[in-house]
């Protein structure tokens, strides 16, 4: 889940980078090695794709919901931008 607090990807997605770059390491080596999908990757992608038009908008990295939506989430981004924002 990443759910920009007041639109800034920093807050909490900086924390999960490490994670990223470990799962783009594996990855590699598992291509390098020969492993191969039993489904391909475009098959995964428009499965991902259609799954995104299916959730509410306030759940897809808008910055509306999850824990942007949080009383915590939300007093950040009145402290950046203004209690009206």
């Amino acid at each position: 889940m990443c759910d920009p607090i007041a639109g800034l990807v920093e807050i909490p997605c900086v924390k999960r980078n490490a994670i990223g770059t470990a799962n783009a390491l594996v990855a590699a080596d598992l291509a390098l090695a020969g492993c191969v999908s039993k489904i391909p990757a475009d098959e995964c992608i428009m499965a991902l794709d259609k799954v995104g038009k299916q959730m509410p908008t306030s759940l897809r990295e808008t910055g509306l919901g999850g824990l942007a939506g949080t009383p915590t989430g939300q007093a950040i981004k009145a402290k950046i931008f203004g209690h009206d924002a």
